[in-house]
């Protein structure tokens, strides 16, 4: 015992205790920790696991090297975004240059060479003490039955993974139905299918309602195939693990390896996708090149509803600085065919058909890679995340820019970056040299919470959710500042949007920007019940869009502006925009579809269908109640996942 106080050893176990401490580092901060007590398990767990395997730390102290690394990045997280390192940050760590890293740090760099030497000096002294030291090991008895318990708790935790996990038992139930395997719970999770909350693409994962356990009868021990092929008994309810997968991967430092591996699974998966269109190419060139520069603009919106811009007649002056745009030209009829940012983005940047929307992957890439054929060098500058099941399949455009940039350190919980983020990138991406750019603003807009989208200075309507971390948004009476927070935010983007124009207006260069929302929001309208998206509503489905476009535009290309402003109030879907955006950039291709393109004299109304029951001709719809739900007159057409 006298050998264990030792203060090398007690040294070792004090690091030790550290590293597992990190994950209440919130508490510090005056935050609550959730699933306290099972993340404690896991890393109780995990160190016995660790001593009983490698039976003392100088055989396992090496595979902590990652962890110490971590360690600074793990802390800034959550000091400043209120969460620690995710798939996404590991995606944009992945794809930042040196270059990148350095502009974005600025003076932090040296802080984080300084914390990044401390804790590496840190690791090596422990490696020295775990080397020198045997005070620590574990032999015996002790060590022969921790390793058997061990291989029990794998071999009950394989089976139900394999077979599944019965249901909880219900007093009241009559019938039995077989249990869901771990593989079809996981596809369901991947579907991106949106809970009754209203949250889609892009919630936070503290915004997902947990289901009443109780609403299932107990299930009999029904052989199931599992992923060998296997027919054996789902694993009894009472067999299953106290502790779920989320406390693993917030524990320290175990669960950095699950967050590896889920990047890992997403990097493979991003893969996948682009292996579909890597030989894909538009053959693309500008019709009549030019010798000045030129500069095309695209901002994605999120969660932007039409019918909240003053710019479309709201009487609240939520536009006051796009207003003053002379040059702006509103597009008051256009509208997206699915209410999700990973659904309704690709179909706005490819040629992507809006039916074919629910589907994953496309075999065409963006028109990034026709901006690139046709000489011009691209930029995707994104306050989105980057990986993620909700977030990948835009991901897979985005990598055919030439300089890829994500920049929201918070993903989508609340204390993520503002807009604003992008407006340095932009400025550096129209400074280059290159005499042709195009540049992609992916922005987070409108997303919920909305109060979070904008600073102190925009929270002009009251009373608002300003400063509320968590609020109840399946409470109704909340209504008044959740109207009042989203149309803040709103205000937010029309300076974020005129800070864009601004800077193009100041090259005094050929320069256009289309900006277009993915998707909109449904906001508790009158006697409806439902708020965000992922619903039937016209809400959703009805978006802001609009083209600016800079004098010497207008002179280089006077007639694509004169049908721009003939057609601007012309029935229009996402699916126009890929064809308008090659089309404003004077870029031909074979199989073009001019009579897409809504600055062109061959342009044509089509059919515009949305994802409602079905495909709904939206333009034969009814719209229903305060909901305003979109139902097709007739049978709306048949979808194919």
């Amino acid at each position: 015992m006298s050998a264990l106080l030792r203060p090398a050893n007690l040294f070792l176990l004090a690091t030790y205790l550290l590293l597992s401490a990190v994950p209440y580092v919130p508490w510090l901060l005056g935050k609550p920790v959730e699933q306290a007590w099972q993340i404690a398990a896991v890393e109780a767990l995990g160190w016995l696991a660790a001593w009983a395997v490698f039976k003392r730390p100088a055989w396992f102290h090496w595979l902590l090297l990652p962890a110490f690394v971590a360690l600074p990045a793990e802390i800034y997280l959550f000091v400043f975004y209120g969460q620690g390192i995710s798939t996404h940050h590991l995606g944009i760590i992945a794809e930042t240059s040196p270059r990148e890293a350095m502009e974005f740090l600025g003076q932090k760099v040296w802080l984080l060479g300084g914390a990044m030497a401390a804790v590496l000096a840190w690791w090596l002294l422990a490696q020295v003490v775990a080397v020198r030291y045997r005070a620590l090991e574990f032999t015996g008895r002790g060590r022969q039955g921790a390793l058997a318990a061990l291989l029990v708790l794998g071999g009950v935790g394989g089976w139900g993974y394999e077979f599944g996990i019965q249901a909880k038992p219900s007093a009241s139930a009559k019938a039995a139905r077989p249990a869901p395997s771990a593989a079809a719970s996981a596809a369901h999770a991947a579907s991106g299918s949106v809970a009754a909350s209203g949250f889609g693409d892009g919630a936070s994962d503290d915004e997902e309602e947990d289901a009443d356990e109780d609403s299932s009868p107990s299930l009999p021990a029904v052989p199931a195939a599992g992923h060998l092929g296997w027919k054996l008994a789902a694993l009894p309810y009472w067999a299953r693990s106290p502790v779920d997968g989320d406390a693993f991967t917030a524990s320290w430092p175990f669960g950095l390896a699950a967050r590896f591996a889920d990047f890992w699974k997403e990097r493979r998966y991003l893969a996948e996708l682009g292996e579909r269109s890597r030989s894909f190419r538009f053959q693309a060139h500008q019709a009549t090149p030019g010798q000045e520069p030129e500069i095309v603009v695209l901002v994605i919106g999120e969660s932007s509803r039409y019918d909240r811009w003053s710019l479309n007649g709201y009487p609240r002056d939520t536009n006051p600085l796009l207003k003053r745009e002379t040059n702006l030209v509103s597009l008051p009829d256009v509208i997206t065919a699915v209410s999700a940012t990973r659904l309704s983005v690709p179909v706005i940047i490819s040629r992507k058909p809006s039916m074919q929307s629910l589907k994953d992957g496309f075999s065409e890439k963006s028109f990034l890679t026709a901006y690139k054929e046709a000489g011009f060098k691209t930029w995707w500058l994104s306050n989105q995340v980057s990986f993620g099941q909700f977030d990948t399949p835009v991901s897979v455009f985005a990598k055919e820019a030439d300089v890829i940039q994500f920049l929201n350190l918070g993903g989508f919980t609340n204390r993520s970056n503002f807009d604003a983020v992008l407006l340095e990138p932009l400025a550096r991406a129209i400074a280059d040299p290159a005499p042709k750019k195009l540049i992609v603003l992916h922005s987070l807009g409108n997303h919920w919470n909305y109060s979070q989208r904008y600073p102190k200075t925009f929270d002009k309507w009251q009373p608002s959710l300003f400063g509320v971390d968590k609020p109840v948004y399946t409470d109704t009476k909340i209504k008044p500042q959740l109207n009042n927070s989203y149309d803040n935010s709103i205000l937010y983007t029309d300076w974020f949007l005129s800070q864009a124009i601004a800077s193009l207006k100041q090259t005094r260069q050929l320069s256009t920007l289309v900006y277009v929302a993915d998707h909109g929001q449904t906001l508790y309208d009158g006697s409806c019940n439902l708020a965000f998206h992922g619903h039937n509503t016209q809400f959703e489905f009805h978006i802001p869009a609009f083209v600016w476009y800079s004098d010497q535009y207008r002179d280089r290309y006077p007639e694509k502006v004169h049908q721009l402003l003939r057609h601007r109030k012309a029935r229009l879907a996402t699916e126009n925009m890929f064809h308008t955006l090659l089309d404003l950039g004077d870029i031909d291709y074979p199989g073009e579809r001019l009579d897409w393109s809504f600055v062109n004299a061959r342009f044509k109304q089509h059919k515009r269908y949305v994802d409602s029951y079905g495909w709904t001709n939206y333009d034969n719809a009814i719209i229903k109640g305060d909901c305003r739900e979109v139902i097709d007159k007739d049978k709306p057409l048949k979808q194919e996942k």
